[in-house]
């Protein structure tokens, strides 16, 4: 489970053009570039782009010299060669764009609506996904979300965890639900089926999470890492399986598979911390059951449920029997 907050989305990465599609430049190499980087000679005759950029351009083939496409950076260039450079939005700079799709709306006024998101579907545009998430969902779902930081985004699922989301559609209510999750004051319950048999019916489990040292992939409990702490209450036990109930206090990276991990209980199918495939689960078996919080505009209390996706339920019936 990811419930940190997301960086503020940007139509597209700095320096990346916006609107350059189809736009061609051209120029011959002189005697102050001979000898010089492909890629080093694109960043001096086009200082205005970063190097990161102009080295995409490279690898998708909009780099040409002599009329040949070339896909190395380090290619070396060499006096009175015509390099000819197409500038192209990368995929981050298409990312922030509206898509419609099917929402789960569970709950929906002015201010904010609450989601159940499926499993598989991503929450924020990143590396390897940079369309087809929950936040061009959203673009396209209200006119609105185009003047909110993160579409209005306010905490994270990862992709493989199901469940109860909460978003802004307006910027009092995306400060008031910021401010909240800060102070704690939040409600997020999820359920839980892992390897191994807790030896205990309740544990607060309270341990600093950072940055794998070892896998940048992962996080960790590090000594150095920030404060987290979960909730957790056995439900049932069965085939060295653990049915749980998980309240989260702070919403760090990962925070449940890293805590239940460290306590050697590692999620059914959470193949990154150690969890085999299982009972039928093929992705880890997590999902955001209740979520309730005070309304930051209206400030009625609101409060959620979201029933099992069918497969987290199969393989709770297993273990749990309901």
């Amino acid at each position: 489970m990811s419930d940190t907050e997301a960086p503020d989305p940007l139509p597209g990465e700095a320096g990346e053009p916006e609107e350059a599609a189809g736009e061609w430049r051209e120029s011959v190499i002189d005697a102050s570039l001979h000898g010089q980087r492909l890629d080093k000679g694109l960043v001096a005759l086009a200082p205005e782009f970063s190097r990161s950029y102009l080295q995409q351009l490279i690898a998708g083939g909009h780099v040409q010299l002599d009329g040949a496409a070339q896909s190395v950076p380090a290619r070396k260039l060499r006096a009175g060669q015509r390099l000819r450079f197409e500038l192209v939005p990368t995929a981050q700079s298409q990312a922030f764009r509206p898509e419609p799709m099917a929402l789960a709306i569970v709950h929906e006024d002015e201010h904010l609506l609450v989601v159940d998101k499926p499993a598989g579907l991503v929450v924020h545009p990143a590396a390897g996904n940079w369309s087809g998430t929950l936040l061009n969902g959203l673009l396209a779902h209200h006119a609105g979300a185009a003047n909110l930081p993160r579409a209005g985004i306010v905490h994270r699922l990862d992709k493989d965890t199901s469940g109860l989301m909460v978003v802004a559609k307006t910027l009092p209510a995306m400060t008031g639900l910021v401010r909240s999750i800060a102070a704690r004051e939040v409600k997020r319950v999820y359920l839980a089926l892992a390897h191994g048999s807790a030896a205990w019916t309740q544990l607060r489990i309270e341990a600093p999470i950072g940055r794998d040292p070892v896998s940048r992939v992962r996080m960790a409990v590090v000594a150095g890492g920030k404060p987290a702490r979960t909730d957790v209450e056995r439900l049932a036990l069965q085939d060295g399986f653990s049915a749980l109930r998980c309240r989260l206090h702070t919403g760090r990276t990962h925070q449940i598979r890293v805590h239940l991990a460290h306590q050697g209980l590692p999620l059914v199918a959470d193949a990154v911390y150690g969890g085999r495939p299982a009972l039928g689960m093929q992705r880890q078996a997590l999902h955001a059951a209740e979520l309730a919080f005070a309304h930051p505009v209206a400030s009625s209390v609101l409060a959620f449920t979201a029933p099992l996706p069918a497969d987290l339920a199969a393989a709770w019936r297993q273990i749990h029997g309901t």
